[in-house]
């Protein structure tokens, strides 16, 4: 969701489902919080309460951790509302430096993010006076978005003009005053100011132009649609995001085979993936797509896709022939929810996916789902979207409660050694039988039994609670929906945590 659709631990915490939790400090909720939001309401929380818990930790953090934390969630999770929302609550309670015009600097990649951060600012800070948009803008929000304005050409100011948003590109424009760095720039930003940018040859407009003609026949109209796309295909202009997102248009189309294989190879090209930022799930998303698609070319797309998504798990470090591990999906009723109202990804889905992709690096591993139980679900590593696709559709086996402890408890039944035991989870876990078990309890036995033990816990909705005490030794937690969380994996392997790694990046 957009903004312009909004506009030390302590002990003795209950968690959403009424057993025994850990508070995490501000800084570690806060993370949490950010990194798996998506400004819709999740199973546990509404929207307007997480982004008032987000308000209320950005004041009791330092000022460069917010700052550090939104350049994190944009440039490297790939996540982008909520760094707008970072800066915009920073901006409030912090003057008397350049940090967030520095943030904003930093955080704003795309031209259509200059108008995203103003509309956060008007919902966060709405104004008074019935002809005003805003309140009066932050000088700081305003120099930072004078910088961004610099940086991108005619094209991709005119790619987000768009006559729906609360704050236009001119609206933006005549707010921040930005300084043209040249004759060429003070070109684009008078046609901003008068409307006249050139239409953007995108996907979009293509499409939208070729609807509005009259056709003789149904096969004439498939044709001309057939012809559009490859032409799209072959203009270089239609982005990685608008490729993947309309796989099956393309297949239904009829697009010919000589066309289908430079998607399959653009798709697959390690260099576009990296260029692209896609969350995984996104592939996980169009790979379900293509499922239901029956035509000869589906087969080489899913391929293109599985060797995406192995690119992503390529680089993980930390795993070799002699680490055993064990990778743990909590399938949950809450887990079930989708991510955002428009999305068919669950929170699950993306658990099971990150540990789809560690699997596919570990060559000692046991992996299964957990639910009221826990159960081992074993199948080759090779391909990762088709086995998150073979253990999504197990989800029901296992029940709808979040019993996590017997993950652990299995462990010690079988007197099993795992060097990392690694679960993915909205930690919101609990006993449903009643008899107060706990998965804190079940851990220390293990520790105790094999002392090397780690465990790692994913946390994929960040509610701010933790089932066991993060300052255990050998108790990590890991946040979000980004294959770059292996990245803070790595650091953890290293001796540091989460939030050293996130203190780490320059402002």
């Amino acid at each position: 969701m957009n903004y312009n659709s909004i506009l030390n631990e302590n002990e003795g915490v209950i968690n959403h489902e009424g057993a025994k939790a850990y508070a995490m400090s501000p800084e570690m909720e806060l993370y949490t919080a950010v990194v798996t939001a998506s400004l819709s309401d999740s199973f546990y929380e509404k929207q307007d309460k997480r982004v008032n818990r987000i308000a209320e930790l950005v004041g009791k953090v330092s000022p460069e951790f917010v700052a550090q934390l939104a350049i994190y969630t944009r440039t490297e999770m790939h996540l982008r509302s909520i760094p707008m929302l970072l800066l915009v609550e920073l901006a409030k309670i912090h003057n008397g430096d350049n940090l967030v015009a520095r943030a904003v600097e930093q955080t704003v990649l795309r031209a259509d993010e200059i108008m995203e951060l103003l509309m956060c600012y008007q919902w966060r800070n709405p104004s008074d006076h019935p002809r005003k948009k805003l309140g009066k803008l932050s000088r700081q929000i305003q120099n930072g978005l004078q910088h961004a304005f610099n940086r991108f050409d005619e094209y991709q100011f005119a790619k987000y003009d768009r006559d729906n948003l609360k704050v236009k590109l001119r609206d933006a424009l005549f707010l921040v005053h930005p300084k043209a760095k040249d004759a060429a720039q003070q070109a684009v930003f008078d046609k901003i100011a008068g409307r006249r940018l050139a239409t953007p040859y995108t996907w979009e407009t293509e499409l939208s132009a070729l609807g509005q003609q009259k056709f003789d026949s149904e096969q004439q109209k498939q044709e001309a649609f057939r012809n559009k796309w490859e032409e799209l295909i072959d203009s270089g202009k239609l982005g990685y995001m608008a490729l993947m997102r309309n796989l099956r248009n393309m297949l239904q189309a009829e697009v010919s085979l000589t066309e289908m294989q430079k998607v399959a190879s653009r798709l697959s090209n390690p260099e576009q993936v990296a260029m692209s930022k896609q969350l995984p799930f996104r592939y996980l998303a169009a790979y379900r797509e293509l499922e239901i698609v029956a035509t000869a070319h589906t087969a080489a797309l899913m391929n293109a896709l599985e060797q995406v998504v192995k690119h992503s798990a390529s680089n993980i470090e930390g795993f070799d022939e002699h680490t055993r591990v064990l990778l743990a999906c909590d399938v949950s009723g809450s887990m079930g929810m989708s991510i955002s109202p428009k999305s068919t990804v669950r929170n699950y889905d993306i658990g099971i996916l990150l540990a789809m992709l560690l699997r596919n690096r570990c060559k000692q591993v046991v992996a299964g789902i957990f639910g009221d139980d826990w159960k081992v679900v074993n199948m080759p590593n090779d391909n990762i979207l088709m086995a998150t696709r073979q253990m999504e559709r197990l989800c029901n086996t296992v029940g709808f409660s979040t019993n996590g402890y017997k993950v652990i408890d299995w462990l010690l039944e079988q007197k099993m050694e795992m060097d990392k035991v690694m679960m993915f989870t909205d930690m919101q876990m609990w006993d449903s039988s009643g008899r107060f078990k706990n998965i804190a309890t079940s851990w220390n036995k293990y520790k105790a039994m094999f002392p090397a033990a780690k465990l790692y816990l994913f946390d994929l909705a960040g509610y701010g609670q933790s089932p066991l005490r993060l300052a255990e030794p050998d108790v990590c937690l890991i946040a979000g929906w980004s294959d770059r969380v292996f990245d803070v994996l790595s650091a953890i392997e290293k001796g540091e945590d989460a939030l050293n790694y996130i203190n780490k990046i320059e402002i």
